[in-house]
């Protein structure tokens, strides 16, 4: 590092055409004059927002299936040992056939995990979701539902 001991000047000489252009930069005269040409190493960068836009995350398929259904089942309620009661509460496969609108492949992906959820947590006999959720309560049902959601999430189905 080169530092300069010689005390005998205090500042460093201006350019003062470049001082007056670096001046009219920052506060523009409103004369409509035209103005003289900038250098290029004043050239004021365009401006740069805030505020980023982080990456938008899409909803996948099978996640919302999962998601529309558990809200399905918060509105209308659930139940069990039937498709759909006489109050409109539905069961588990119920909900997942409201909130699919068909049989299509986000349907049964989201049935498989939410199946294989059930298993994690109930233990690996339960044959088909209507079973595993006629056997639950509501509670327990609600936390594979839950678990289900957050697995579908992670995977980005």
């Amino acid at each position: 590092m080169n530092t300069r001991t010689d005390s005998s000047t205090d500042f460093t000489p201006v350019d003062q055409d470049l001082y007056a252009a670096a001046f009219q930069l920052l506060d523009p005269d409103p004369d409509p004059t035209p103005e003289p040409a900038v250098p290029a190493a004043l050239a004021v960068p365009a401006p740069v927002p805030l505020t980023a836009t982080l990456p938008m995350r899409l909803t996948g398929p099978v996640e919302k299936v999962l998601t529309d259904a558990l809200a399905f089942l918060d509105t209308h309620g659930w139940t069990r040992y039937s498709l759909i009661n006489t109050e409109g509460a539905r069961c588990s496969i119920g909900a997942l056939r409201a909130a699919a609108g068909s049989r299509n492949a986000a349907y049964c992906d989201a049935g498989n995990l939410l199946l294989d959820e059930a298993r994690r947590q109930h233990g690996k006999k339960w044959e088909t979701i209507p079973s595993w959720n006629d056997c639950h309560s509501g509670a327990e049902v609600r936390s594979v539902w839950e678990a289900a959601i957050r697995r579908a999430h992670h995977m980005n189905i």
